[in-house]
């Protein structure tokens, strides 16, 4: 059956203003729970909290949530502090889950408990986080205490940087212990996107695409959208997770028109403990910058290797699209204004796959990333000229394996389902079934960049639905994970804007 792509028509939603917020305050008959009252802006002291009083806390103006087609949307404003207590006091619940998510995970995949990182989140990186984001996560932290949690700041800057210290500082400080390195502390390959522009798309300007993929017990919570107005700095809509100030899988656009999303560039060596987080670095890339040179210079600075990408960066006022490939050594920049570039964890530049990286082979046809670029490659041809928001939706669906040259929902297919895949991915480390594959998909178009908007489904891009009882009675290995695995159901593609302030 071919891919028909759903959309739901979105009328224009003006921004809710202060003087509703106010209104919706005082009228507290109208908030008929408590869930309610935290989606409008209003904070619960401690002494307040059990039993049920409310009271407004001036650093929640203009702050809000809710939820729509399987997305939680959460909007921020005002100064670092203001920003990141609204972050943490709207989502203080889905913040504890997600931290719970890495406490059950991280001592089973990478053999050190949830104290390791946040030692190294508080020794090694947080010397080197930048104020603005260093106050912004102590907001965070404070939204928390409000609501009553008892997580702290180590805690919210080791899931911040959780990616980077698995993946890249644990391995090098295996490698400089001695010690074994286990095979899920690797540099990641995971990730499907593409982005086009000139005579590749059907107006001439540019469509770009991602496809989240991560382990499904991430991925299901991988589903905040965040429009965030700093008092600094830009206007930003990216998706992400909850408590992390980055879009973390890096799909978003400014207000200066940038477009942006990358793929994990697969098995990437070294880790500089003097560098910047690239959590840090990439927030602020969305943040300031203005045009793909500025982007690229920003993620350059500072580079720590952590978390290394293929970031693809539009600029909708020039119609340019670049390709930064973000090793810890090599970095090259490659822009256009006429073509397009496609990114699957396919590591491209030859002196980079020989410096920077540790054990890619791009000639083996069997890998999820060579199998998914092989594919990526033979749709954009085939649909060269003709590229849209609905064809991008149908990319970031496809099914086909072209290792195996069939339609299979599997590790090599642009929608990951690995969950299927008796094989496993050995060049990440990953079992035979392993639950993870792609998570979600976000679409966006020049126009839609104008808007600050996007399309994203959440779960699978094609659709189907991920269940964990029959899943773990096929495959009882992966019980360890019963108390963070939950169903990961599909939702409608769904559009949103910054500014909205309640769904359709």
């Amino acid at each position: 059956m071919p891919f028909i792509p759903s959309r739901k028509p979105r009328p224009c939603v003006p921004v809710m203003s202060n003087l509703v917020l106010s209104i919706l305050f005082f009228s507290a008959a109208t908030l008929p729970s408590f869930a309610k009252a935290r989606e409008v802006g209003m904070a619960v002291n401690s002494d307040a909290h059990t039993s049920g009083a409310a009271v407004q806390d001036p650093r929640l103006k203009g702050g809000y949530k809710f939820n729509e087609g399987g997305w939680t949307y959460v909007h921020l404003e005002g100064n670092p502090e203001q920003v990141g207590f609204q972050h943490g006091y709207l989502l203080a619940d889905e913040i504890e889950d997600i931290v719970h998510v890495y406490v059950v995970r991280v001592p089973h995949e990478d053999k050190r408990p949830w104290s390791f990182f946040r030692d190294a989140a508080k020794t090694v990186l947080w010397p080197h986080v930048e104020p603005e984001y260093q106050a912004e996560l102590k907001g965070i932290v404070e939204g928390l205490r409000a609501h009553g949690s008892t997580l702290d700041l180590w805690d919210i800057v080791a899931l911040n940087s959780e990616m980077e210290l698995a993946n890249y500082y644990l391995p090098t400080l295996n490698n400089k212990e001695g010690k074994p390195n286990p095979p899920a502390a690797v540099a990641p390959g995971k990730c499907s996107a593409f982005i086009a522009t000139g005579s590749a798309t059907k107006d001439g300007k540019i469509v770009i695409a991602h496809s989240n993929w991560s382990s499904y017990s991430e991925g299901e919570r991988w589903t905040m959208v965040f429009d965030i107005v700093p008092a600094s700095g830009q206007h930003l809509l990216m998706d992400g997770l909850p408590g992390v100030i980055t879009s973390q899988d890096d799909f978003g656009v400014n207000a200066s028109g940038l477009m942006i999303t990358e793929t994990t560039l697969p098995m990437i060596k070294g880790f500089d403990v003097d560098g910047v987080p690239e959590f840090d670095r990439s927030r602020k890339a969305m943040q300031y910058a203005t045009s793909i040179d500025e982007y690229a210079a920003i993620m350059r600075k500072g580079n720590n290797g952590g978390y290394a990408n293929s970031w693809l960066v539009g600029d909708r006022k020039t119609g340019e699209i670049g390709y930064l490939e973000l090793g810890l050594h090599q970095t090259p920049l490659t822009k256009k204004k006429d073509g397009y570039f496609v990114s699957s964890n396919f590591a491209a530049d030859p002196e980079l796959i020989r410096e920077d990286t540790n054990g890619f082979d791009p000639n083996n046809p069997e890998s999820s990333m060579n199998a998914r670029h092989i594919r990526a490659e033979e749709f954009m041809k085939e649909h060269f000229g003709k590229l849209d928001t609905a064809l991008a939706e149908a990319y970031l669906s496809d099914h086909e394996d072209s290792y195996e040259h069939k339609i299979d929902a599997g590790k090599r297919s642009l929608c990951g389902h690995e969950d299927t895949s008796p094989v496993g991915e050995k060049v990440w480390g990953d079992p035979p079934f392993d639950p993870g594959g792609a998570v979600t998909g976000k679409v966006m178009d020049s126009d839609m960049a104008a808007k600050l908007s996007f399309t994203g489904r959440a779960g699978h891009p094609c659709g189907e639905d991920f269940l964990v009882a029959p899943f773990l009675a096929t495959h009882p290995q992966f019980a360890w994970q019963r108390s963070i695995l939950h169903d990961m159901r599909a939702g409608p593609w769904t559009t949103f804007e910054a500014g909205e302030t309640a769904p359709h």
